[in-house]
């Protein structure tokens, strides 16, 4: 699976979901997103949504190193994200860092876990050999669901965020592929 491939399946409440490509026309819609999950102050890694033409620029980038942004598509809308930012360094090139997020109306239904067995194929195919995550230690869901998909908890960082007035630690995950059948 090169950057490119499309895939649809259905979800549990039998709507077509489509993860593709993000596309220069899914920018608004990735802002309008990720503006609500920063005003709910948890677990996003930012604290202001892209401009349009930064998220432009940043979705053209992406393409042209090579990298996944895959858009998570309900209803003709992109309501969610899965990037992959393979290592820039010569020495990193065979890692990536993953990212996702499902907007909270589209969540419970089973589409994360399509999400996460489309990164794992997209990364295996592009020869990675570590697939690697941050997540707040608060997210207990999260990290359940990465466990579930057999990533393991390398390290964490103590008391490196302070979310809803307390600390939490940020927990580093990765994946490694070498030992892993095929998805």
């Amino acid at each position: 699976m090169k950057s490119g491939e499309t895939f649809s399946f259905e979800a549990k409440n039998g709507e077509t979901i489509i993860l593709r490509p993000v596309d220069e026309k899914d920018a608004q819609d990735i802002i309008k997103h990720v503006e609500t999950i920063v005003k709910a102050g948890r677990y996003l890694h930012k604290e202001e949504p892209r401009s349009l033409e930064e998220e432009i620029k940043f979705i053209l980038e992406t393409r042209l190193k090579g990298n996944m942004y895959t858009a998570v598509e309900r209803k003709g809308k992109v309501v969610g994200i899965a990037r992959v930012l393979k290592g820039e360094l010569e020495m990193k090139k065979h890692t990536g860092i993953f990212r996702t997020w499902i907007h909270q109306e589209s969540q419970g239904l089973g589409i994360g876990k399509q999400v996460m067995n489309y990164t794992l194929r997209w990364a295996r195919t592009n020869n990675l050999h570590k697939l690697w995550l941050t997540v707040f230690s608060g997210n207990e869901k999260a990290v359940m669901v990465y466990e579930k998909a057999e990533f393991i908890i390398e390290g964490r960082q103590k008391n490196q965020a302070i979310i809803d007035g307390k600390f939490e630690d940020e927990i580093f995950m990765a994946y490694f592929f070498e030992s892993k059948k095929e998805n």
